[in-house]
């Protein structure tokens, strides 16, 4: 199989399976998360949290739509998992440069989706929008840096080390 070298020392003939199995194993981390927080608050069905999701372009009429809307909703969260482990393992080789601690970088990444999710993404959907408490702000970070940023900047790390 012929390979070429990519920004890093990085090969690019396993970066598509790379990228499957960290927007996969991300995407999965943060919906565990997200549902056992919701039955802990509520005691809830945490299907209601995939029809949420789903609500972000359907409206209103996601709660109406029974498990339909819930997978669609499973569907758009993986989705925006694979867009930031995209987006990650895009900027890796220019951000390790200067952040060289994969904690750190991790969580400095899970920040920045943090940011990009309740200032940008969030605000273009249909969902309603409650106002950020320091409490839901500390709480939502440090699940998007442990489920999303740590893990992404371990396996970017791992993708992009130079052979030996």
């Amino acid at each position: 199989m012929k390979t070429s070298t990519v920004a890093g020392g990085a090969t690019n003939r396993s970066l598509a399976i790379t990228l499957l199995l960290s927007g996969l194993l991300v995407g999965t981390l943060d919906i565990v998360a997200a549902c056992v927080s919701y039955m802990i608050k509520t005691g809830g069905n945490p299907k209601v949290v995939l029809v949420y999701i789903a609500s972000a372009v359907f409206g209103k009429e996601a709660f109406s739509g029974g498990d339909g809307m819930a997978a669609i909703g499973l569907l758009f969260h993986y989705l925006i998992a694979f867009g930031w482990t995209v987006l990650f393992f895009v900027i890796y080789p220019f951000v390790s440069t200067r952040i060289k601690n994969a904690w750190l970088l991790g969580v400095v990444y899970g920040l920045v989706v943090w940011s990009g999710m309740n200032l940008i993404v969030l605000p273009l959907t249909a969902l309603t929008h409650s106002p950020i408490t320091l409490n839901g702000a500390l709480v939502a970070a440090t699940v998007l840096i442990v489920a999303i940023g740590i893990p992404l900047s371990f396996m970017a790390r791992r993708y992009y080390k130079p052979a030996t």
